[in-house]
């Protein structure tokens, strides 16, 4: 997928968070946006990902040279933040079950599969509201990467990992994203974007 940003800015009351931004996001690339608590990396990525109505300026996607429209982009595209909840009251399973209503996994991954890649075993038929931070943030990061979908964002994904979390995560990253677009939002945590090629700095834009 290829995102194009003409002149973006988003404004809450009389506070602009950013504008400005021109920015094109090239399909099979990696990007890590940057910038410290509370710049707007979150709220950014919302308007990439559709979630968020900008306040000025134009998005553009597109796949294989072929326009993709607003009210589309969630059919290729899957998420991972702070923000998104998971449904508390479904257990591990089918949380992931209700997911694969909406989205395949890549090359036909099974729900065994899925539990042995996130390291997950014990867990599965246990309420989601009964699991931990860090094991829900597995959840999370799993259940956007290994989709098959186009475009990937990832927002702060190592917040609640310890040391191993943050290890699986790495190898995830490494076995999974080849030929997607990817971005990351980070407030410099290399080990969350160490593979990213491209660097969007959100105070270029204030």
């Amino acid at each position: 997928m290829k995102i194009i940003l003409k002149n973006i800015g988003k404004q809450y009351k009389e506070d602009w968070v950013f504008r400005n931004v021109n920015f094109e996001f090239l399909p099979d690339q990696t990007y890590v946006i940057l910038g410290s608590n509370g710049s707007g990396k979150s709220t950014l990525i919302n308007v990439i990902s559709s979630h968020i109505i900008p306040t000025k300026g134009n998005i553009y996607y597109s796949l294989n040279l072929k326009e993709v429209k607003q009210d589309d982009v969630f059919r290729h595209i899957a998420i991972c933040s702070p923000y998104i909840e998971l449904i508390e009251e479904f257990t591990l399973v089918e949380n992931v079950s209700f997911f694969c209503r909406f989205k395949k996994f890549l090359d036909n991954i099974t729900l065994e599969e899925f539990i042995d890649i996130t390291n997950l075993h014990g867990f599965e038929y246990k309420p989601i509201h009964q699991l931990s931070s860090g094991t829900k943030q597995r959840l999370k990061i799993a259940l956007a990467i290994l989709p098959d979908v186009s475009a990937i964002f990832l927002d702060e994904p190592c917040t609640n990992l310890d040391s191993e979390g943050i290890k699986w995560y790495n190898n995830l990253v490494n076995k999974y994203i080849n030929n997607r677009l990817i971005i990351v939002c980070s407030n410099d945590k290399k080990y969350e974007f160490d593979f990213c090629n491209n660097e969007l700095h959100l105070s270029n834009f204030k």
